[in-house]
């Protein structure tokens, strides 16, 4: 390609680092995103006793792992300025910056692994689908937090690309790095296991002799597996801790009267990408059906489409349904709307219309689709970047309340540091009560509209829960109410001390 495209091709990459690393500290430590501890406190744990088992199998071990090497760093980094000079002098909150800075860094080169998946189907395809991405509002959202989502869709990115390498040469090699791909997926997030249908596809979609195709199939097995275990070893070293964790996640089924889960991530799509996004990828959906049908690179097509439909239909089922976890699927919706406007507009040039209009309209359909997911993508990171509610009562409680104070606090609104105060996060203050906080020596609580705004405004509907509430709020000491405004987003929050 030219060095003008080579160079749009920087800007869109400069984009989407500038939206996942804009406002990268935002809420640490006072309001981190809801999982991130789950990696993190167990990061701090591994560093703290060199014992590499993580015991704890909601996930593989390879991007805790990965997270540790960057603790490492950040910790001697720390160590060379003066910062500290032993390990009882941090917590997991000291780390949290450098650790969503990997998560942003592997969002930001998934943007460009996808420009050389999207090179397959042309340079403007590339183009559009890596422009796509790098402002889609889920993506850049997801980027900002120590999560697993961001480095499977990483992998499986990386999977496809290998796997349509993979099919152009034919090689052993080719399709078994495309195995390692998807183990190393799988060893992030398991679901994210099932990007090896990818390279299992090229296997028995490419001609070859039977024998052939076996041991393909072997070498990509192996690979798979080898690379799944050099990044979660202790699946196998810890075997009764891993089953244990395996059989614990959570594989409940949606129940019958809720939402088709299929429903609800299509919505979850359509508000992150827009009317004009969603109907190019139906677009790019049904050119990729007709080149399946059609021929002559059905493997190709096969490829596009496959992980996508398997995997969301993997995760619809399920009882617990996030934006988050629809995330590795967003690549190929991107790539599928790139492909579903160059066919938009290889039609329109087939119907008579003014020449200003056949040349101007790619260009439209382009500003169309990209504008309403970076106006999203634009407006997280500002509110990001603003000192939320939670930043403010998290400020005044280090400074007004005394160290080793027991607090409840509503929805984990503030994380406080475990080393300086005993602090117990619930859904709402009533499932205690008055005189049980006084029995358990709770000294001070930390109330959140989001708990009891429902509540006090309709208290008709929650005559309970109501009457509960006015009882802790009247025998307890409001000392600071810290409400939204435009410039600290965010639920109201007060914050009380009992008598």
């Amino acid at each position: 390609m030219g060095a003008p495209w080579r160079i749009v091709i920087g800007v869109v990459l400069l984009v989407a680092g500038l939206l996942r690393f804009w406002a990268l500290d935002g809420g640490v430590p006072y309001a981190v995103g809801v999982d991130e501890p789950a990696i993190m406190n167990r990061v701090f744990q591994i560093m703290r006793t060199g014992d590499f088992n993580p015991h704890f199998f909601d996930y593989g071990g390879l991007y805790i792992y990965m997270q540790v090497a960057v603790a490492s760093a950040r910790f001697m980094a720390g160590a060379v300025d003066g910062l500290w000079r032993s390990l009882d002098q941090v917590g997991p909150d000291h780390f949290y910056v450098w650790a969503r800075a990997l998560t942003a860094a592997l969002g930001t080169a998934t943007v460009a692994l996808l420009v050389l998946v999207g090179r397959r189907w042309g340079s403007s395809q590339a183009l559009l689908a890596a422009s796509l991405l790098a402002v889609m509002p889920h993506h850049v959202r997801e980027s900002h937090y120590v999560l697993t989502d961001v480095p499977i869709t990483f992998f499986v990115t990386l999977t496809l690309l290998l796997s349509l390498r993979a099919h152009e040469l034919k090689t052993a090699g080719a399709v078994a790095w495309a195995g390692v791909a998807a183990g190393l997926a799988a060893s992030v997030k398991y679901p994210a296991g099932l990007a090896l249908l990818m390279p299992l596809a090229v296997i028995g979609l490419t001609p070859a002799p039977r024998s052939a195709r076996g041991s393909l199939l072997l070498v990509t097995l192996a690979a798979f597996a080898a690379a799944f275990l050099a990044g979660s070893p202790y699946t196998v070293l810890d075997l009764p801790g891993f089953l244990t964790g395996f059989a614990n996640l959570p594989f409940r089924p949606r129940a019958p009267d809720m939402e088709s889960g299929w429903i609800t991530y299509l919505k979850h799509l359509r508000i992150g990408m827009g009317w004009p996004g969603v109907l190019l990828v139906a677009a790019g959906v049904a050119s990729a059906l007709v080149g399946l049908i059609r021929g002559p690179d059905r493997v190709r097509w096969v490829l596009v489409l496959l992980f996508p439909l398997v995997f969301m239909d993997s995760i619809s089922g399920r009882g617990r349904v996030f934006a988050r976890y629809m995330l590795p699927v967003v690549p190929f919706a991107c790539l599928l709307a790139s492909i579903g406007l160059h066919a938009v507009v290889g039609v329109a040039r087939r119907v008579a219309l003014p020449q200003a209009v056949r040349i101007g309209l790619p260009a439209a359909l382009a500003v169309v689709a990209l504008l309403p997911p970076a106006v999203a993508a634009i407006d997280f990171d500002r509110t990001m970047a603003k000192r939320s509610t939670a930043a403010l009562a998290y400020d005044w409680i280090t400074e007004h309340v005394p160290e080793g104070a027991s607090l409840l606090v509503e929805r984990a609104e503030v994380r406080l540091p475990a080393r300086t105060y005993r602090s117990e996060n619930v859904t709402f203050l009533t499932e205690y009560g008055y005189e049980r906080m006084r029995q358990d020596g709770i000294g001070y609580l930390v109330a959140s509209s989001q708990s009891y705004g429902q509540v006090m405004d309709q208290p008709q509907l929650h005559p309970e829960e109501y009457a509960a509430y006015r009882t802790i709020f009247d025998r307890a000491d409001e000392l600071v109410r810290f409400s939204p405004t435009d410039d600290h987003p965010g639920p109201e929050l007060r914050v009380y001390r009992l008598p």
